[in-house]
């Protein structure tokens, strides 16, 4: 019988193709990332920064550019070369054997190999995270702004002219 770690809930159970330190540092630069919407909602905007605030602001979001842009996809090419042997040895044929290269006696000039395939899922997350960046920076720079609020015309006094129906 395995005994139940609260660190580590999979010890003894091998999952295969999963890495659990890519997966939590997935989850968690994302998680860190949206904390910001319910902080931004609480702040009105245009309230100012003290030094110390600001401080903590520009420390909180290189951490979690660190975690997103420098830990995640490390730990995917760290996951992806050891745990699943996807290196320049490893080409890919396909199903059926429809892209197996010239040399190799197939039809296709071009030699895939699988680290083509990791460094390509290594630009999507870059991409991933490069969206939620430019969301997060929009949703801020946007947040209380009523866009459905219009103002009524002023008289001459400033005071706003309604009519009566």
């Amino acid at each position: 019988m395995i005994a139940f770690n609260w660190w580590n809930p999979l010890e003894g159970y091998a999952i295969p193709g999963v890495s659990t330190a890519f997966i939590v540092s997935l989850i968690a630069a994302t998680v860190l990332t949206l904390v910001a919407i319910p902080y931004g909602k609480r702040r009105p905007k245009g309230t100012p920064f003290s030094w110390g605030e600001a401080m903590l602001g520009s420390v909180y979001v290189f951490g979690v550019m660190f975690l997103a842009f420098g830990v995640v996809p490390h730990q995917w090419i760290d996951h992806a070369d050891k745990d699943l042997g996807w290196d320049r040895t490893n080409i890919i044929y396909g199903p059926f054997d429809i892209l197996k290269p010239d040399s190799l006696g197939g039809w296709n000039p071009i030699t895939l190999q699988y680290e083509a395939v990791r460094d390509i899922v290594v630009v999507i997350i870059h991409v991933y995270f490069f969206g939620l960046m430019l969301f997060m920076w929009s949703w801020w720079q946007k947040r209380g702004d009523d866009a459905g609020v219009k103002e009524l015309e002023t008289s001459t006094y400033g005071r706003p002219l309604v009519r009566k129906t």
